[in-house]
């Protein structure tokens, strides 16, 4: 009996011992990992292949991986770590793509950049908006009309999803857009680079965002003077609002693909040079980072 309860207390030692020398194994393992990992990495989301995968061949040591839908490239630009995620089109693609790439990968910044529609008449085919603030055009209130009594969508208003947590159609106060502010250090590092882009202007202005395809010339003037946006596109307004929940820096980087009030006719090479511009913003901002 006393030898069944030795071999007892024995193994019961030599568990406890194994335990915790593959405990101490795996801290170390984790320490080591924390260590090599301390650069947080760079997002730069494009939601059409010819909007993600040039930049994400100008990379280097890639990997792929996948969450869903999306597609993760993952590797290095001056020996530093930048992901770029093909998001797929619209908000709720982004949305789900960037929050998937904030509790996965961690990043420092978000880049959410692509093609996109003119509202201003002041900008052309190739020009490049840089997002001071970013807008969801989409969030709206419609008059309160019975039936027979017509649709009329110049006097809805903007909401504010954001202004409460209770229900934003019955809140007077979120009445309004709601602006995301584009970071100042990731707008420092775009306009800062902006010589090395030839073939268009580089601005400021709003971008505006929804699942909406506007044609409508009027409706676009409606936009460009209501919220002051300067180009219509399908997902920075999602990738904003996301980044902001998780306190992460955001830009939103854009270049006019076509411009419906002004005649620019679509052009899809636009995308090619959106990334380019992007890509010497990334660099940039890189560098600015190994300076502190």
């Amino acid at each position: 009996m006393k030898i069944k309860q030795l071999k007892k207390y024995a193994l019961a030692i030599i568990t406890i011992y194994v335990l915790t020398v593959l405990a101490g194994c795996s801290s170390a393992s984790q320490s080591e990992a924390a260590k090599k990992d301390d650069q947080r990495p760079i997002l730069v989301q494009g939601p059409m292949p010819i909007e993600a995968e040039n930049f994400a061949k100008k990379l280097e040591d890639v990997k792929e991986e996948k969450s869903g839908t999306f597609i993760f490239y993952i590797g290095k630009l001056d020996k530093y770590p930048v992901i770029v995620a093909k998001t797929g089109k619209g908000m709720e693609n982004t949305a789900a793509a960037t929050a998937v790439a904030i509790e996965r990968y961690n990043p420092i910044a978000i880049i959410n950049q692509g093609t996109s529609g003119g509202h201003d008449p002041n900008l052309n085919v190739f020009d490049i908006v840089l997002g001071k603030r970013t807008v969801n055009l989409g969030a709206l209130k419609t008059a309160d009309k019975d039936e027979n009594q017509g649709i009329d969508p110049t006097i809805w208003k903007p909401m504010d999803l954001m202004a409460s947590e209770g229900s934003a159609g019955e809140d007077p106060n979120a009445e309004k857009p709601r602006f995301y502010e584009g970071d100042k250090d990731l707008l420092t590092a775009a306009n800062a680079v902006k010589d090395t882009y030839t073939k268009g202007k580089i601005v400021e202005g709003t971008i505006g965002s929804a699942d909406v395809w506007n044609n409508e010339v009027d409706r676009i003037k409606w936009f460009h003077t209501k919220y002051g946006s300067s180009v219509e596109e399908m997902e920075g307004a999602s990738a904003a609002q996301i980044a902001k929940a998780y306190d992460v820096a955001f830009l939103g980087i854009r270049v006019l693909s076509n411009n419906k009030v002004n005649g620019g006719k679509y052009n899809p090479d636009t995308a090619a040079a959106n990334q380019e511009y992007v890509y010497e913003v990334v660099k940039k901002y890189i560098s600015d980072i190994k300076s502190k």
